[in-house]
């Protein structure tokens, strides 16, 4: 029987530019965004906001534009107000998060599941699932207030 890692990491790591990142640390805004088309082993009817559970440099070199991330060091509390924002947003859609698993399929589906090949990611995942079956899969910005509290940001070069 597969287990499922839903006891948030005491950190979190938010790759992302820089200017983005600013906006995520002051107004705690982000994107929740259906898997990417570059991701076909992703594709499934649901929003998703990615961090990962360790400090990876390389990251830098796989992503895009990417020249920061944001350090959040009280993952419980932000996952909270990740949820509470997200309801308000999308009141009719259901969510969760937990580690992906990689190269075995996840309890929690697809959501949760990715190639072995990128493992190296250590992904933690927020995903949305609409409970109606003709919702809207388009992109969401949430904002769930300044995370001076919990979280810095630090440049490519820090």
């Amino acid at each position: 029987m597969s287990q499922i890692d839903s006891k948030r990491p005491s950190r979190l790591y938010y790759f992302a530019p820089r200017s983005a990142l600013e906006r995520s640390l002051a107004l705690g805004e982000f994107r929740l965004a259906p898997p990417s088309a570059r991701a076909p082993d992703e594709a499934g009817p649901f929003l998703t906001l990615s961090l990962t559970t360790d400090w990876n440099a390389t990251l830098f070199d796989h992503v895009p534009d990417v020249d920061g991330c944001l350090v959040i060091h009280d993952a419980e509390e932000f996952g909270e107000r990740v949820h509470r924002a997200a309801q308000r947003m999308l009141p009719d859609w259901a969510g969760i998060d937990a580690a992906v698993s990689y190269g075995a399929p996840s309890p929690l589906g697809k959501a949760f599941s990715k190639s072995r090949q990128r493992a190296a990611e250590n992904e933690w995942r927020f995903a949305w699932r609409p409970m109606h079956p003709n919702a809207s899969l388009h992109p969401v910005v949430i904002r769930i207030g300044s995370l001076q509290d919990i979280a810095e940001l630090h440049a490519q070069n820090d």
